[in-house]
């Protein structure tokens, strides 16, 4: 499995585990939602999700600012097809585009007509993607002047026991899934060649890490 194409093999992967995906990993992807509360995009403005999944985390986005376009892209046909009917279902199709395309080389303008967006965001997806600092990289670089790029994934877990890391890792490799410890390196490298700004926090004892980017206007 793990010599298929990343598509094909988050497809293989999440085929069935997308229809309860939301329900169980609520438990764990912790610090996504309060990501959420802190984007504010403006008024009208534009969303851009990399790795949008189920969809979840868009309604939660559009829930929290109503007047807010959203956009989505996943490389997993079948993550789509789960978070098209949960975006339907939530009555926010007519105000949402979603795309496949790979997170590491995808076109916006072609996708989406939108070069660039007000706010973009990563949430628990970089530690399932293997080229993850390209596809970092690529959120950036889709973010408008003044605009943010938000990501939250799993941190190093430093202020919990060592008994908890190693089988909260063991679990994390079943799905193909692996913390980026140097994250915040990486971003604060994007941030600079950028010339914006980089803030980092480690929520939840270092269970997660938060990084934001702020770029000039």
């Amino acid at each position: 499995m793990a010599d298929l194409p990343q598509g094909a093999l988050m497809d293989s992967i999440y085929r069935k585990q997308r229809l309860i995906y939301d329900a169980t990993r609520k438990y764990y992807l912790l610090g996504r939602d309060e990501m959420i509360n802190s984007l504010t995009p403006p008024e009208n403005g534009t969303v851009l999700e990399v790795a949008c999944g189920t969809g979840r985390n868009l309604i939660k986005t559009g829930q929290r600012y109503p007047t807010a376009r959203l956009f989505g892209l996943d490389i997993s046909s079948e993550m789509l097809i789960t978070a098209r009917t949960n975006i339907a279902r939530a009555g926010m199709s007519a105000r949402t585009q979603l795309q496949q395309a790979d997170a590491c080389d995808f076109d916006a303008a072609a996708l989406f007509g939108q070069t660039r967006f007000d706010r973009v965001f990563l949430s628990y997806s970089l530690s399932m993607i293997p080229d993850w600092q390209a596809a970092l990289s690529m959120a950036a670089s889709k973010v408008a002047p003044g605009g943010q790029l938000a990501v939250v994934d799993f941190g190093q877990q430093t202020g919990l026991p060592r008994w908890f890391n190693a089988g909260l890792l063991a679990w994390l490799a079943k799905f193909h899934v692996a913390p980026r410890g140097t994250l915040p390196e990486v971003l604060g490298r994007i941030g600079a060649d950028m010339g914006g700004a980089v803030t980092i926090s480690h929520p939840f004892r270092d269970y997660a890490v938060q990084g934001r980017l702020t770029l000039p206007s």
